[in-house]
């Protein structure tokens, strides 16, 4: 892979080439759905505080997990982009995810403990944002997307620069990620069970919206603000946040809305009509990400929904997409773990 070589247009698929186009259930969480000491989050002091560590961490295999229990619901909807649609009723096992994105911490314990080296750092660089001018703007597409050497997770920004803890862990890529999740015995969650985990039962139209309270206040980390120049940080920040600043879904989750994209194992299609092509090996197919990021807003992506979807080269490390991880729950693994 040379990320010197690849178009910053194409680097920019999630969330880059797009300009602004009930009742909850509850049922579906079991006693003891969570893993033991799950940390407390879901408000700034407390995601501020948060060392990135859940409790348990390398000694519970299930350590910072929510167990969802498998069932039916909707695949994509009819008030999105095409390549949401068309809605399918569609189903998922029963599973454990991530209660939030993985974090620095948490991939800084997995490179310590095996040596893994990540893509960008063989590559020795990744591509990452920054507030174009007006004058960069009229230069070049994407223009908030710039190559930059030595940037990588260990140092999102380039060299000397350094990440905190708790936050999304990014600038890995889909191989990164996975390594990650065996090195656990995990895998990343399918774009089913990615979607049917952000939704919660939920289907109805308000999902669709920007998400704000009554009182317009942003539930989430999203851009807001005229993209890419003017950012209010009305959220309270300008970038990433650390994880579980915001409230969590009906289902214990945080930030399955914005902060920054996730990656899934699914190949990327360009409608859920269409059957994906699992033989493709290519180092730079394109895969899904759900969720959107920091830098979805009103005016640009307005992909910060459950059932948006986007396409990312799989090999392309960049610093608005991390991942979380899911164990399937089978005989086996509940036989295993049961003394948790």
């Amino acid at each position: 892979m040379d990320l010197t070589s690849k178009s910053l247009a194409g680097a920019g698929t999630a969330c880059a080439g797009f300009a602004v186009l009930g009742l909850i259930a509850y049922a579906n969480l079991q006693p003891l759905s969570a893993s033991p000491s799950m940390p407390i989050l879901g408000g700034r002091q407390a995601c501020e505080a948060y060392s990135g560590l859940p409790a348990d961490w390398q000694r519970n295999p299930r350590s910072g997990m929510v167990r969802i229990e498998g069932g039916g619901f909707t695949l994509g909807t009819r008030l999105g982009y095409e390549e949401e649609q068309p809605e399918l009723p569609a189903q998922t096992q029963t599973f454990w995810i991530d209660q939030t994105e993985v974090t620095v911490a948490q991939f800084a314990s997995f490179a310590e403990a095996t040596g893994y080296v990540s893509e960008a750092e063989r590559e020795g660089g990744a591509v990452v944002f920054h507030q174009p001018s007006q004058q960069e703007l009229q230069q070049r597409p994407y223009a908030w997307w710039v190559y930059q050497s030595g940037a990588s997770w260990r140092h999102p920004s380039g060299p000397g620069s350094t990440p905190l803890g708790n936050r999304p862990v990014t600038l890995v890529t889909f191989n990164d990620a996975l390594a990650y999740a065996k090195w656990l015995g995990r895998d990343l969650p399918t774009e089913r069970e990615w979607e049917y985990a952000a939704k919660a039962h939920r289907q109805d139209g308000e999902l669709e919206h920007e998400p704000r309270n009554a009182q317009n206040q942003p539930l989430a980390n999203f851009w807001q603000g005229s993209f890419p120049q003017q950012n209010l940080a009305e959220d309270g920040y300008s970038g990433l946040a650390p994880v579980g600043c915001f409230a969590a879904n009906p289902w214990q989750l945080f930030d399955m809305i914005g902060n920054a994209w996730e990656q899934t194992k699914d190949p990327y299609t360009p409608s859920h009509a269409v059957l994906a092509n699992t033989a493709d090996t290519a180092a730079n197919r394109a895969m899904v990400v759900k969720g959107g990021s920091h830098l979805c807003g009103r005016d640009f992506c307005v992909r910060y929904r459950p059932s948006a979807r986007e396409a990312h080269e799989a090999n392309l490390p960049i610093s608005h997409i991390g991942f979380r991880t899911v164990m399937r729950e089978t005989a086996e693994t509940v036989a295993a773990f049961e003394v948790w």
